[in-house]
């Protein structure tokens, strides 16, 4: 199978599918060079992340399989040992395949085991933190590991920060390449082979000494490249030189995001993850992320003090428009969640209002952050969850389930969700008058211009919506209340908006409890530390205590007995 055709099957699949587009066609040479050079059932190939991978499962035994991939019941979304043994870790997060890469390689020397552990890394997950942290530790960590850098220039959005500038200038600077080879002709020339240890501490000291930028060499790590990440012969021969290599190795390969298919090259922001396109028109909806960055931008037109800040994600979080109308008031920090939290802790302390807008699942990267930075001393920062809740075909490592069971716990933190752009634009207005930190959580998708709520008072805790002499009432969060009031048809049930998560409506709970009523809870996320819990609901539906796999939202509901039907089959039993 040759590059084109991979690349015409996966641009095929993610048409009808929907996926991850134009990175996995960045890669399709990267995946080939390393099934040819390797051994995928043997050696440890670990692809950080799964955005890059679907050439890889091509080649590894899932071609048949690949059509299904996101659907129901078929491949996932990203590797995953639970789908393949080609695939020997979970990889759906940035920044953590280097680290799990040293550990197998620890691991195999241990055992006195020959096979190879490759770590493929983008550009812009190599300035994670986590992925510094490995760097630091490789050289005492294990003997050999083969870092793939896989360098398109871009993350989600256009990278930023200072390494992804160095990359620039290592891969425009020829007279880098030119120097390295001499350095290493010199090394060679000295003929100190029998004293290898002595030997490359000389040809180290020579590369330095022409080499001020040889960043990676300085983690005891050889550099090999630019390569041609298009061009499999000059892939192949990169990687079996660092495959006999008995130090570890990074091979810098540059390659062309969206590659073989114009709108992914000329865009492929928009085309990062897309949903399906063949016969089915890119329209562009009114959603939650785009209604978030416009109330941010509104908010900082009245009050200079208002920055937003995101994590490699601005075209994600809806965040265009306030980078360019406030370039000055505006932070993209790259793949690194737990420094842009503790940045906005920063940001705080010294007076400004930050809004840090960032996904549910990648949230979960920053917990301490957020409760050593900003919870302990009560900084007001504002964050903006987006897609909190199942996104549906994403799977497992992207299913925004567990925000609220993390946070809640923690004091000082306030935690609501909107039920509507209207109630989101009040709740972000209430959250930058606070002294304390807050949560605004929402979900993927359209966001309802008006969800029939009613007025009410600022700050209010809760809203009655139905049938408030009812036995049964259901205390729904924002995203839940159109399912609320279908169950309520069903069986007569209340609807109560749960408009804050903690602090809830304490006073509206008790009195209803002492009226006798049962307490039904609703919520877009997990049942196990969520709200149910703690309201002390009768019976909670949210979802279960397990990792949920990936699929349509209404597959999901139905696969999890979250469906209105089945609720109210419940309710009503």
């Amino acid at each position: 199978m040759t590059a084109a055709d991979i690349r015409r099957k996966i641009i095929e699949v993610v048409g009808n599918n929907g996926g991850h587009l134009a990175s996995s066609l960045g890669a399709v040479e990267i995946a080939m060079a390393l099934a040819e050079v390797f051994d995928p059932k043997e050696d440890a190939v670990i692809w950080d992340v799964g955005h890059q991978a679907y050439a890889w499962k091509i080649l590894t035994g899932r071609d048949s399989q690949f059509s299904s991939i996101r659907k129901f019941g078929g491949l996932s979304p990203f590797p995953t040992p639970l789908e393949s043994e080609c695939d020997p870790a979970v990889c759906g997060h940035a920044g953590v395949a280097l680290s799990v890469a040293e550990g197998m390689a620890a691991a195999y020397e241990s055992r006195k085991s020959l096979r190879n552990v490759v770590a493929v890394i983008g550009d812009a997950a190599i300035a994670n933190g986590t992925s510094f942290e490995a760097l630091d530790n490789c050289a005492s960590a294990c003997g050999k590991v083969i870092i793939v850098l896989n360098d398109n220039e871009m993350s989600i959005s256009k990278p930023r920060g200072s390494l992804s500038r160095m990359l620039a200038k290592l891969i425009t600077g020829v007279r880098y390449n030119r120097i390295k080879a001499a350095a290493e002709s010199a090394g060679h020339k000295m003929k100190l082979t029998p004293l290898r240890g002595f030997y490359h501490r000389i040809e180290s000291s020579i590369k330095s000494w022409f080499l001020g930028n040889a960043f990676f060499e300085r983690f005891s790590i050889r550099y090999i490249g630019p390569v041609d990440g298009h061009d499999l012969s000059s892939l192949k021969s990169a990687f079996t030189v660092a495959k006999e290599d008995k130090r570890s190795v990074i091979v810098h390969v540059t390659t062309k995001k969206g590659k073989g298919y114009e709108p992914a090259e000329k865009d492929p922001t928009a085309w990062h993850g897309v949903g399906p396109f063949y016969g089915n028109p890119r329209e562009k909806v009114r959603d939650w992320s785009s209604a978030c960055g416009e109330a941010i931008v509104q908010a900082a037109r009245k009050d200079e003090r208002v920055v937003a800040l995101v994590a490699g994600m601005k075209d994600g979080t809806g965040l265009e428009r306030f980078a360019r109308e406030f370039p000055r008031r505006f932070y993209d920090v790259g793949i690194a969640e737990g420094h842009m939290v503790a940045f906005a802790a920063g940001l705080a302390a010294g007076g400004m209002k930050p809004v840090v807008a960032i996904y549910s699942t990648f949230l979960q990267r920053a917990v301490d952050q957020v409760m050593h930075d900003v919870a302990i001393a009560s900084r007001n920062v504002v964050f903006c969850v987006d897609r909190a809740g199942v996104v549906g075909a994403d799977g497992a490592t992207h299913q925004g389930v567990f925000d609220i069971a993390m946070l809640r716990c923690l004091p000082n933190m306030i935690i609501s969700q909107p039920a509507d752009e209207k109630e989101l634009k009040a709740m972000l207005d209430e959250a930058l008058s606070s002294d304390h930190p807050q949560v605004i959580r929402y979900p993927r998708g359209a966001v309802p211009s008006d969800a029939e709520i009613g007025e009410f008072s600022p700050r209010a805790l809760s809203v009655q919506l139905m049938n408030p002499d009812a036995k049964t009432q259901i205390w729904a969060l924002g995203d839940q209340i159109e399912k609320a009031r279908k169950i309520a048809s069903l069986t007569g049930a209340g609807v109560v908006y749960a408009r804050y998560i903690k602090p809830f409506d304490s006073e509206m709970l008790s009195r209803q409890r002492c009226e006798g009523k049962r307490i039904i809870s609703l919520e877009n996320g997990s049942v196990a530390g969520g709200f149910g819990e703690a309201i002390g609901a009768d019976l909670k539906f949210g979802w279960p205590d397990k990792f949920i796999c990936h699929g349509t939202l209404e597959e999901l509901e139905k696969e999890y007995g979250f469906d209105a039907a089945t609720i109210a089959e419940e309710i009503n039993g």
